[in-house]
């Protein structure tokens, strides 16, 4: 994984393949989790997961480097959250402008920061 996404992630180790395709499989493996990859001309350019927890959709997503600036974070994000009618939030590391532009642009709006992470957050439609 390039250092750059590394860096805005959760979890800035390094995670051995074996690991992180056993998070992979039980991903998949799991009806609460989806998971999408985003192409542009049949190239994988980023990726986007909502997890289902206390009925709520936390969103995560990552764009390939080579494809960042293009706005593919946004339009996934945007597409994600339409799909979702109930509440969704994202946690996103201070010190990530594209993250929170993102989070914003798909309707979610700041609630808290603490600890270096903003927790954005969209309540249900219609509520």
């Amino acid at each position: 994984m390039d250092p750059d996404t590394r860096a805005a992630s959760l979890s800035t180790s390094a995670i051995p393949f074996e690991a992180h395709r056993a998070w992979l499989l039980d991903l998949l493996a799991d009806s609460t989790r989806r998971l999408f990859v985003a192409e542009c001309d049949g190239i994988p350019v980023g990726t986007i997961r909502a997890d289902l927890r206390d009925e709520i959709s936390e969103l995560s997503w990552t764009v390939a480097p080579e494809h960042r600036g293009r706005g593919i974070g946004t339009q996934m994000v945007v597409l994600m959250a339409a799909s979702i009618s109930g509440p969704i939030e994202a946690v996103v590391k201070a010190g990530n402008p594209a993250s929170v532009r993102i989070a914003e642009a798909a309707g979610m709006r700041l609630r808290s920061n603490s600890d270096g992470l903003l927790r954005f957050f969209r309540g249900p439609i219609g509520g």
